[in-house]
């Protein structure tokens, strides 16, 4: 391979025509000779440059609505060329075929059809042919040819070649046919995911996942592990659409959490009453509702005020000045809101390494997606969890029934655990988490985890019983015998919301009567490992 390689000729074939007419006159300038398609070269000459069409080269004119331009030996000989055979250099002699040293082009907006709700034929129309295949031509040959894919690589290659007086570095070029490939790949994983779906494929035989770097991280969840973050394209709103107003850069475990954070405050609407959720490991360690954001935030943080300290905030309303000087109060890593106030901006902005993240809307918890989890050879794939439960859905299984007040409860409560790491108990009272338990092998230990977090907290705000007492539980998944409950009841709770399907129901159901328990059965899991 030559290192140092000359731009002399230059295919230029955009949908993004951002920057073109700047980056159209510095190769003109240096005497780039620019052959062009279609909208693209209307556009070069608009801005007063010299083009030749494709169609002159190939000696055929852009057919069949634009779909056949480029296929042609005269644009992938040009591409493919290797320039130090004798062979090549030959038949490009006899069949009169130019080389070309720089394709620039970016691909039809397929993704950004999709996402906006594209119907089948368009989004069909809208997936590039001659696009990927000579992106893929121009990133074989990165011996002697430059392939850019991203508006965002202009400015680099303009200086490339100042650097090296119209020429281009072997190092260049390699990066820039990485680039290259990773977004062929990209595009054929969205084109192949939107066609798994609009054809009710679940499980196709080969599946493919893409990202576009957002952040080179700091390190990954230790210090000794290296780490980035990239974004998927998707608008769903969260910590990878969010705008960061301050503070440091996230860190890997600072967007993890957030993420859990947001996606459980979600759970509550922006138009149901103020909610709040407290992150900490991505386990919530306190959740609430409240007639204000404040009272929110502040019956959170008194579930378990130890754990909030250095946690993740996430509100589902914008962020108020009354709300911002609470949390103000204790070290926090990430605040993250649908938006906030003058004031409230002019609060934390005091707080220089505090993170604050705005999204403009909340996540659609019910919303249909994917998560992928990968093991060792491979990855597991499976349906978002947005299954959600009313109270019509509810089966009450004692003898007594939950008050009005036990069954609003048990709902929040069953939200909240929906996004406990499992094993998962969830002690709820008047719309508030008053303990957690999370992640335990054994059900009866994260019950008893939570009823010393409850008990804990009373003896810290100087109550004369636990906050367990009068609250209600909620379980992820069923309890498979009766201690688990037993531990709940001994705790002061007095109604259970689980959704059943044990073996040992029955016996499950005649401890909660004995102990005077109401309990309900959902029919629905919410493992989260």
């Amino acid at each position: 391979m030559t290192d140092l390689h000359p731009v002399r000729r230059a295919l230029l074939s955009v949908s993004d025509k951002t920057g073109l007419a700047e980056l159209g006159h510095a190769l003109a300038a240096r005497g780039v000779e620019l052959v062009s398609t279609g909208g693209t070269a209307t556009a070069l000459r608009a801005a007063g440059l010299a083009v030749k069409d494709v169609s002159e080269l190939t000696g055929f004119p852009e057919m069949m609505d634009g779909r056949v331009k480029t296929l042609h030996p005269m644009v992938h000989g040009g591409l493919l060329a290797l320039r130090d055979d004798e062979g090549h250099v030959a038949a490009m002699e006899q069949h009169g075929i130019g080389a070309i040293d720089l394709l620039v082009v970016n691909l039809y907006p397929f993704e950004a059809t999709v996402a906006k709700g594209g119907d089948y034929d368009d989004c069909v129309e809208n997936i590039d042919i001659g696009g990927p295949a000579m992106i893929r031509a121009a990133a074989k040959n990165h011996a002697f040819v430059n392939v850019v894919i991203d508006t965002e690589d202009y400015a680099a290659l303009l200086a490339e070649l100042e650097a090296n007086d119209g020429s281009t570095s072997l190092a260049f070029r390699k990066r820039l046919a990485l680039t290259a490939y990773a977004r062929t790949a990209a595009y054929d994983a969205a084109v192949s995911t939107w066609l798994a779906g609009a054809i009710g494929e679940t499980t196709p035989r080969r599946r493919a996942f893409a990202g576009t770097l957002a952040q080179t991280l700091r390190y990954g969840e230790n210090p000794h592990q290296s780490a980035a973050f990239y974004t998927d394209g998707s608008a769903r709103p969260g910590v990878a659409t969010a705008r960061q107003v301050q503070g440091k850069e996230l860190s890997y475990n600072n967007i993890n959490d957030t993420d859990a954070a947001y996606e459980l405050v979600a759970e509550f609407a922006a138009n149901d009453a103020p909610a709040c959720a407290i992150i900490k490991h991505a386990n919530p360690c306190g959740v609430a509702v409240g007639e204000t954001l404040l009272q929110a935030y502040e019956r959170a943080f008194d579930c378990d005020r130890t754990s909030a300290f250095g946690g993740i905030v996430a509100l589902n309303r914008p962020l108020d000045a009354v709300t911002a000087q609470a949390i103000s109060g204790i070290f926090t890593e990430v605040v993250i809101a649908p938006g906030a106030d003058d004031a409230a901006l002019q609060i934390f902005a005091a707080k220089k390494n505090l993170r604050l993240m705005l999204t403009d809307a909340l996540p659609d918890p019910s919303a249909a997606g994917l998560t992928f989890r990968q093991v060792a050879g491979g990855f597991l794939v499976q349906d978002r969890d947005a299954g959600r439960i009313a109270q019509n859905d509810l089966k009450v299984v004692t003898k007594r029934a939950p008050t009005a007040q036990e069954m609003a409860d048990l709902l929040f409560a069953w939200k909240v655990a929906k996004h406990v790491k499992s094993n998962a108990i969830v002690y709820a009272r008047d719309g508030a988490t008053v303990g957690v338990g999370a992640g335990q092998m054994s059900r009866v230990d994260s019950a008893a985890i939570a009823a010393i977090k409850a008990q804990r907290m009373a003896d810290a705000l100087g109550l004369p019983e636990s906050l367990a007492k009068g609250a209600v539980v909620a379980s992820d998944a069923f309890f498979p015998f009766a201690d688990g409950l037993m531990e709940a009841a001994a705790a002061g709770a007095t109604a259970v919301i689980q959704p059943g399907g044990s073996m040992r129901d029955a016996e499950v159901i005649a401890a909660a009567d004995e102990a005077g328990l109401a309990m309900v059965f959902t029919g629905m899991r919410h493992f989260r490992h």
